[in-house]
């Protein structure tokens, strides 16, 4: 059965480029993205790499821990790494999971229960191990986004997505298309106009169903 958005993140022991970690220990009060590539040393997945190293400033600011997974091994993933930070221009200094049993892949969807790594294999063996999981500190899964071998990720959107993640979490509001850290925010239709304007102060009601209000501050 498919993983879906509030399940509970599949836990998991596996070795990494940092040391053994289990899963939801490692994420312990922050938010996690895991985000998963099918084989190291293949172009497109060095540029994602390369991105999610520049961005390790803004992952700590938004209190969000990063880590990869490869269908390769511990010693491939730190031969790798020296080509993502000459590519990136900054040190990858996140951890990157062994998964060459494909426990992690397969617990997580992106491979079926029958998939194994056939000798001389490609990335198209793996290709489907191409997904995005933004998960939450009560370690549930809060989104996925799962792409083809030939689109390189947007990063950039995967922060948006996390900034909006973080302003609504647990609060009644819902980010609009498009929505930037710091615009308006939709207010839900479990609450009143009375019970809105007490929580969230003056509304812009657009429509009897759209109202919006103040992004609140965290």
């Amino acid at each position: 059965m498919s993983l879906r958005i509030n399940d509970i993140a599949p836990d998991f022991t596996a070795d990494t480029t940092e040391g053994e970690i289990k899963f939801h220990d490692w994420i312990g009060d922050s938010y996690a993205i895991i985000f998963s590539h099918p084989k190291d040393f293949t172009p497109v997945c060095t540029t994602e790499f390369g991105a999610v190293a520049r961005l390790a400033a803004e992952f700590e600011k938004r209190n969000t821990k990063v880590i990869g997974v490869s269908v390769d091994s511990v010693d491939e993933h730190v031969k790798w790494k020296n080509d993502i930070s000459h590519f990136a221009k900054v040190p990858a200094n996140f951890p990157i999971i062994d998964d060459t049993s494909l426990n992690v892949a397969k617990l997580y969807d992106m491979l079926p229960a029958e998939a194994y790594l056939p000798d001389g294999r490609t990335a198209a063996d793996s290709a489907t191990v191409r997904t995005v999981f933004i998960i939450g500190p009560d370690k549930k899964i809060r989104l996925s986004l799962t792409y083809p071998m030939s689109v390189g990720r947007n990063f950039s959107e995967i922060l948006r997505a996390l900034d909006a993640i973080q302003a609504t979490d647990g609060v009644a509001l819902a980010t609009p298309a498009d929505w930037q850290p710091g615009e308006d925010v939709i207010v839900a239709l479990s609450l009143d106009d009375s019970q809105a304007e007490a929580k969230f102060g003056e509304l812009n009601k657009v429509l009897p169903y759209l109202r919006f209000a103040k992004c609140p501050s965290k």
